[in-house]
Order: structure tokens, then sequence, then C-alpha cells
């Protein structure tokens, strides 16, 4: 039997993927007002950066993997024009019907799917940019994944990794007790669910640190990877140039 982390516990692999969507149907609902609370509304800054290095064109191609609730798609959708098209896709069918509905209701209609990133449909060389915010964390091989990433884009094509990652060493302690104290009892308060917000803080501490992160983009096939920390270390955004 093969085992993988779910948070600090060690599980059966075909276990992961079904445990990861339990926890994303339960914070759904609530997921975006979450994520406000959480950061202080940070995690609007960390995509604006995320959106500027994208530095997407007029009739480019993007697929946004672990879409969610669509932030970056719709930000995408802008850059692009209708001669483009941005491809919004999450695992989790929850999170995306909340974030199809949402850009829905803004007016917003993108190619909307359920996949899995670790066996992405698409041709290979399609694409001009993937994008993965605060989702590779939770994915079960996420070399595969990543290789994944890479085949469907075209040559000179860029990945953005936006993620969690390892704080800078003064921060620690504090940010420590923050995720293991503040976050599970925001969690219960808000939406009804301590577990699932624990198991979020737990994920973060078990994904690769930067420089390992970047040698994984390295290994799957990007040819140039280079990765800017935010907010000391919260959170990094890997970008790697396909070969």
């Amino acid at each position: 039997m093969s085992t993988t982390h779910f948070g600090f516990e060690s599980v059966d692999e075909r276990e992961k993927a079904q445990r990861v969507r339990g926890v994303f149907n339960s914070v759904a609902p609530k997921y975006d007002l979450m994520n406000d609370l959480m950061s202080a509304g940070l995690h609007r800054v960390w995509k604006a950066y995320t959106i500027m290095v994208a530095n997407l064109r007029e009739g480019s191609q993007v697929l946004d993997i672990a879409g969610g609730t669509g932030d970056l798609a719709r930000a995408f959708a802008k850059k692009v024009g209708s001669s483009g098209r941005v491809v919004h896709t999450d695992i989790n069918e929850a999170m995306l019907r909340v974030g199809r509905d949402r850009l829905l209701d803004e007016g917003v209609a993108l190619p909307t799917l359920v996949c899995d990133a670790e066996q992405l449909p698409f041709p290979d060389n399609h694409f001009d940019v993937v994008s993965v915010a605060f989702g590779l964390r939770n994915m079960t091989h996420k070399d595969e994944a990543l290789a994944e990433m890479c085949r469907v884009l075209k040559p000179k094509g860029k990945l953005l990794v936006l993620e969690f990652s390892k704080v800078a060493q003064p921060l620690s302690k504090a940010y420590d007790w923050y995720s293991f104290n503040v976050l599970p009892k925001l969690g219960q308060l808000i939406a009804g669910d301590a577990d699932s917000y624990r198991y979020l803080a737990e994920s973060i501490r078990m994904h690769p640190g930067q420089q390992e992160l970047k040698t994984m983009m390295h290994e799957a096939g990007f040819g140039h990877v280079d990765y800017h920390n935010l907010t000391g270390g919260v959170v990094a955004l890997h970008v790697g140039i396909k070969c």
C-alpha cells in the first residue's frame, strides 16, 4: 500500500483525494469570506501580483487549475479579451460550482471543467499560461501534476504556482501560533468546521519549501524557474518557463 500525507496524518494514497474533496465540499460556501479573514485581505494582493506577472495579452490561451471560486480566472479573462480563452478548472465540483455561479453573476462566461491536474484532458503545447493558486499542496502526486502542466504549455509558455510556503524564521513562532490556534477557531465560528481549517494549516507545513519546489519544477521540464517571496515567505509565487 502506498501512503501519502493528509495534513500531519499518513493515509493511503487512494484515500487522500476523497478526504481533500470532503474538506473543500465543507469550506466552499464560506471560502471567499474565510480567505479574507484568514489573510486579512492579503490574498487579494498576492493574486493581483500573480496577474501582473502573468503579463497576459489579447488572444492568450490560459488554463486556471484549482481555480475554485474564480478570482484569477475572472481577472485573466479581462486581460485576454474576446479573442483569447481562459479555461476554469477544479477537481472539486462544489468549489467549481461556486466559482462558475459567481462568474456568471458578474457576466463572465468561461469554459468550466471538473478535472484532475495529474491527468489533464488537454493536448500538448496548447496554453500560453497555466496557473494554480493554493491548490498544488493538496495534490497527491505533485511531480505528476507539474509534468502535466508542462506538457500542456506551449514552448516558452509560463507556469504560475501561487502557494503557501516556508515563512521567514523570525516570523515562524507567531505564524505557527496563529495557524494552529486562531485558524481552527475562525473556521468553527464562521464555517462551522474547525477540522478542515486545521487540515489546511497542516497541509501548508507539509508542502515543499521554496527551493524544493523550484527543483521539482526543473525536474518536471521547466528550463527557467524563479520564485518571489510574498509577505515574508508566507506565500511564494513560483514562475516556470517551459523549454
